[in-house]
């Protein structure tokens, strides 16, 4: 970790929509809290101004006037701070320049990244010099994939207490979502599909599941590409967008910790539509919404839903665990508000303090947030950011 510098965190896009609800999450939530020493990024000095008017921030909060296309800035904010919270997507478009910079400089990096192609190119490209210099790159913080991934080392912790051992196979399923789905994801599976089809090698990349374990890849994977009925589970189920990107963080976190899941250890994310004629109607209609969500209706970056709508979203997601002998454990993953804006700037300020606060051990490299945190990451999601995690029976 970074020695002491002038500031803690520096919430770098501060002026976009989400970036103003972490902006303003970190202002109302830790305003006492004179230990935690944060700062508004952006390219906009007076729109930083009036965004921290806005959400009511301190008059004296610091602003810092940085651009994704200016190296010089971001390597002056970098050096400013221990770590750096940004939400200046799609990040293969804004966000390579800005993890050099932490990279080199031994500077804390974290993001809502749901891109997995230009994740692995920033592991290949920047793990080793992370590694030396001490930075902790964290990919991943929002609803991509933190939840999901937490989901997966929750219902584990639960296997080696019943079946004396983790299961080899568990499956994430989502029972409930209401929210707005956010237009920075829009933007970024459009940024991801533009780029395959500029450069068609790769495909072998977005396709494979073990994307992000560079030297190691592990048993067949369930396609998750159309809809199924699941007999134990008695319901359709349909294909879950989000998959592409979850699913390879579990594998990463897996890989990280040393495969306590084991190295044949089998995931996979679907959505959950019932039984009978109308399950499987759902399971189509949801597979129909799929593509809509990157098209042309699908919402713009900086476009989100208002306050009511934040707080009237919320997600319920089951996590099943499955011994060798059939046996299954059961838990899940509840948020209190939208998943793609509300959960999720809640979400990665936790992660951002509790990286600083409570791991100090963690050693420079790419993490996922689960990897790094796991335990302490869920006590601070549960105490401060709406999330429930329960065994169910």
């Amino acid at each position: 970790m970074k020695p002491s510098s002038k500031f803690d965190i520096v919430v770098y896009g501060a002026t976009g929509f989400t970036g103003q609800l972490v902006a303003e999450y970190l202002a109302s939530h830790y305003r006492g809290d004179k230990q935690l020493r944060w700062a508004m990024a952006g390219r906009s000095l007076d729109k930083l101004k009036s965004v921290r008017d806005a959400i009511g921030a301190a008059a004296d909060t610091p602003l810092i006037v940085a651009d994704a296309g200016d190296d010089a800035s971001l390597k002056a904010m970098v050096d400013l701070t221990r770590s750096v919270l940004t939400t200046v997507g799609p990040y293969q478009l804004y966000g390579s320049d800005l993890v050099a910079a932490c990279a080199a400089s031994g500077t804390d990096y974290l993001d809502l990244c749901g891109e997995p192609i230009w994740m692995r190119q920033m592991i290949d490209k920047h793990e080793a010099t992370a590694k030396a210099s001490g930075a902790r790159i964290v990919f991943s913080c929002g609803f991509d994939s933190v939840p999901f991934e937490l989901g997966a080392f929750f219902v584990q912790e639960e296997a080696k207490r019943v079946f004396g051992a983790p299961a080899a196979r568990v499956k994430g399923r989502v029972r409930d979502m209401r929210g707005t789905f956010s237009g920075g994801t829009a933007a970024s599976a459009r940024a991801t599909f533009e780029a395959v089809a500029k450069d068609l090698s790769l495909v072998a990349i977005l396709n494979d599941p073990f994307a992000l374990t560079p030297g190691f890849s592990g048993p067949k994977q369930p396609k998750g590409n159309k809809p199924v009925y699941e007999d134990d589970l008695q319901s359709w189920t349909a294909p879950f967008m989000m998959a592409l990107i979850n699913t390879r963080n579990v594998h990463r976190s897996n890989m990280l910790m040393g495969f306590p899941y084991g190295r044949e250890f089998v995931y996979d994310e679907m959505v959950l539509t019932g039984a009978g004629e109308k399950g499987e109607a759902n399971a189509k209609l949801v597979m129909a919404a799929n593509s809509e969500k990157t098209g042309p209706n699908a919402p713009k970056p900086g476009e989100g839903p208002s306050k009511e709508e934040r707080e009237n979203g919320r997600y319920d997601l089951l996590y099943v665990a499955v011994a060798p002998d059939g046996r299954r454990v059961r838990a899940a993953v509840k948020g209190d508000r939208d998943p793609g804006y509300g959960s999720t700037s809640k979400m990665i300020s936790e992660c951002a303090v509790c990286l600083l606060r409570d791991t100090p051990e963690v050693p420079g490299g790419i993490w996922t947030p689960g990897a790094a945190m796991g335990d302490r990451l869920i006590k601070r999601l549960v105490d401060h950011a709406g999330l429930t995690f329960a065994v169910e029976k």
